[in-house]
């Protein structure tokens, strides 16, 4: 994304710079210890994300590139090393059990971290809707489609559904699939 010549390109800067740039209507907790709280959700979405797309590509058949679009990807991936390296060995070596296995516990002890916070909140953070619940839509939706299993957090699940519910959500994510 550019805007008045800022350049930002993960998504979740992406947010956190359009919520704090574009304050009306802020998703943004008003404490400090939320604020931090908010930011170490965020966090756990983005760190996270090999895993997620191991996991995905594994559930959906996705195969590896081929020569050619790794050779163009290698000269457009310049921002994130650990993505390229992540699709230079999907592409060369495909992914092991242990690969898996790994993802897998990795997404596991997210959503257990996030079930036991949802069990006595509506929201990651706070009593309201924040960026923290909107970084890991995207994470839902996709892990969604692959089969991962939520229903075995059902808390999580609760939320889920709640998310799933609103209208921008609707708006946002089901139209554009559909």
């Amino acid at each position: 994304m550019v805007d008045e010549g800022v350049v930002i390109i993960d998504s979740t800067d992406i947010i956190d710079y359009l919520d704090t740039t574009y304050k009306p209507n802020s998703l943004r907790p008003d404490s400090e210890a939320e604020m931090q709280a908010m930011y170490d959700w965020m966090h756990m979405a983005k760190d996270n994300h090999l895993s997620i797309k191991t996991y995905m590509y594994y559930k959906l058949g996705a195969t590896g590139l081929s020569e050619e679009e790794l050779i163009e990807y290698r000269k457009n991936q310049t921002y994130d090393k650990a993505l390229l390296a992540f699709h230079e060995h999907r592409s060369t070596h495909g992914f092991s059990q242990e690969d898996i296995d790994k993802a897998t516990a990795v997404l596991d002890d997210c959503f257990a971290k996030m079930d036991v916070r949802l069990k006595d909140h509506d929201w990651l953070v706070g009593d309201t809707f924040s960026l923290a619940d909107i970084t890991w839509i995207p994470q839902l939706v996709v892990l969604g489609r692959a089969g991962y299993p939520f229903a075995q957090y059902a808390h999580f699940e609760r939320w889920k559904n709640i998310i799933m519910a609103r209208p921008s959500f609707k708006q946002a994510v089901t139209d554009w699939l559909s």
